[in-house]
């Protein structure tokens, strides 16, 4: 593990404060404690992601896949985005915010998956392990490491719908012009609205079904 569980917690912790300050309508800019770990000022991609409670359905999930930013200031964003920006859904009512629980993934760099041809992808990426993104000229999308073990997916589907995501057909991954990146994930996120955070295990947890929005901006 890169992070620890106390690391994990504060995390979802401000994730959770941003997102009940904001839509509640407090837009004050969030001031984060002033003796963060040394892990939340290194420029990290993260999600978060809102799910309602307790049939953890989809809710929002924005972030950032790249390092762009210290941590806290991608949580920080991120959180905002995921309750009042995602495109697919409205902005979350304060009437809401007992009924949501936060999860927040931080993440590896992406990196490149090289091979030899498109069909060594079934053998090298794992599901439980790794997301993918799909890129191909403008076109980009990603899921989380949570989504194909959400939907019970080979990896041949993860790559399919990797690439679907992204607006390219489902077998744009067999394209020698299309670049595959992976990356691994860490996620913490809430048992309960506001209740107690633990480090959940991509194998058997639950996780959103949509996928998130990577904005075009974001990229």
């Amino acid at each position: 593990m890169v992070y620890t569980l106390e690391e994990g917690k504060l995390a979802v912790s401000v994730a959770r404060r941003v997102v009940e300050g904001w839509v509640q309508g407090n837009k004050k800019e969030y001031r984060p404690p002033r003796d963060l770990p040394g892990s939340f000022r290194r420029d990290s991609g993260v999600f978060v992601t809102l799910n309602t409670y307790p049939d953890r359905a989809l809710r929002g999930c924005i972030g950032y896949p790249e390092p762009v930013m210290p941590l806290i200031d991608a949580i920080i964003d991120s959180a905002k985005s995921a309750s009042t920006r995602d495109p697919r859904f409205p902005p979350v009512t304060a009437k809401e915010l007992d009924r949501i629980v936060v999860e927040v993934s931080l993440l590896t760099p992406p990196e490149l998956i090289r091979v030899g041809s498109p069909k060594e992808y079934l053998d090298v990426v794992k599901i439980g392990r790794d997301g993918l993104i799909a890129d191909n000229g403008i076109l980009r999308g990603l899921l989380l490491p949570q989504v194909p073990v959400e939907w019970k997916w080979t990896v041949h589907e993860f790559l399919d719908h990797t690439c679907n995501k992204a607006g390219l057909p489902m077998d744009a991954w067999t394209d020698p012009e299309t670049k595959m990146y992976r990356f691994t994930a860490e996620v913490f996120d809430e048992v309960r609205p506001r209740g107690e955070v633990e480090a959940r295990a991509l194998d058997n947890g639950q996780s959103q079904k949509n996928g998130p929005t990577v904005p075009a901006a974001r990229k």
